[in-house]
């Protein structure tokens, strides 16, 4: 049976996605679906690395600038708004590459995750906040740990926002997060690229895009959420930077101590992701960007789809 192609582009932040997808795309008459946490977001453009209009200009791109920063998109919306986009692209005979950095988004399209429909419980949400708050981080994880121990493991216990969303749904369904996400694999045969590079090179090429960031105004555009309304507490407002150049707006903090508590964030944040990358997805081909060649990718591609084809 003939299952049509998907190309995955993952990785950590700053490593080099984007320019990498659309020399893809071009080559390959491909259009770009985002799989980041944070583009989905409006307004957010230069904190988020958002393709450039320039960019999108050069290859269509699908799932950002979707809400609104004071909106909610949640992972199953985005699981469908994935497909639809997937099916979309292929009805007009392109090549679909879905490209980006956050896990769980990409798990959830290329296994199938079947996502429990729970809606946000604000409440809930903030009295889990005040705990974390309070007692750490850890003390929420544990509490997870002892109601659902396959989510714990899964869940890096500073990353308070999963282990809520994991309780929520438990409290609200008397049943595990882990047991309710089921999967059923999408009729596409994927193919997964996944970008890395020295661990030190790569933290300086991210220390390097912050600076670049600044310069292109990311304190302005920080400044302008916050005059817009948009509150610092906002889940979208948690995105590497923001949070931290609102201290610095509204509490004083020196801008250097909010640069500098950015360049560890980001650091651990990519610590996170190759974390979660090696818990899943065990056919990722990883390729060094340093030593990358991109026409020899672009024909192993091509070879790629046309067996693809021929397999039908």
């Amino acid at each position: 049976m003939y299952r049509k192609p998907l190309v995955v582009i993952l990785g950590p932040t700053a490593v080099g996605k984007t320019g990498l997808a659309i020399e893809l795309a071009q080559a390959l008459n491909g259009e770009i679906i985002g799989a980041d946490s944070r583009q989905i977001y409006r307004y957010m453009d230069i904190g988020t690395a958002k393709p450039t209009p320039q960019q999108q200009r050069q290859v269509p791109h699908h799932l950002i600038d979707v809400v609104k920063p004071d909106e909610n998109l949640g992972l199953a919306q985005y699981q469908q708004l994935a497909y639809r986009a997937i099916d979309d692209i292929h009805q007009r005979g392109k090549l679909p590459l879905l490209v980006g950095g956050t896990g769980q988004y990409l798990t959830a399209v290329i296994e199938g995750w079947s996502i429990p429909e729970v809606p946000p419980d604000p409440a809930l949400r903030d009295r889990l906040e005040a705990e974390a708050a309070e007692h750490g981080p850890e003390a929420l994880h544990q509490r997870l740990q002892q109601v659902d121990p396959d989510a714990a493991s899964m869940i890096h216990p500073r990353n308070v926002r999963r282990v809520i969303r994991a309780l929520e749904v438990y409290h609200a369904t008397g049943r595990p997060i882990s047991q309710l996400q089921q999967k059923t694999p999408p009729p596409y045969t994927v193919l997964q690229y996944g970008l890395t590079l020295e661990r030190n090179q790569l933290y300086e090429r991210a220390d390097l895009r912050l600076a670049q960031m600044m310069d292109e105004g990311f304190l302005q555009e920080v400044r302008h959420l916050l005059a817009m309304g948009y509150d610092r507490k906002l889940p979208s407002m948690s995105g590497l930077g923001y949070r931290q150049l609102a201290a610095h707006l509204l509490d004083g903090v020196p801008l250097e101590d909010a640069l500098a508590a950015t360049r560890r964030a980001t650091r651990d944040f990519i610590r996170r992701q190759y974390t979660w990358f090696r818990g899943h997805d065990p056919g990722i081909h990883w390729f060094d960007m340093a030593q990358l060649d991109i026409n020899a990718l672009i024909a192993s591609t091509a070879a790629w789809l046309e067996d693809s084809s021929c397999a039908s």
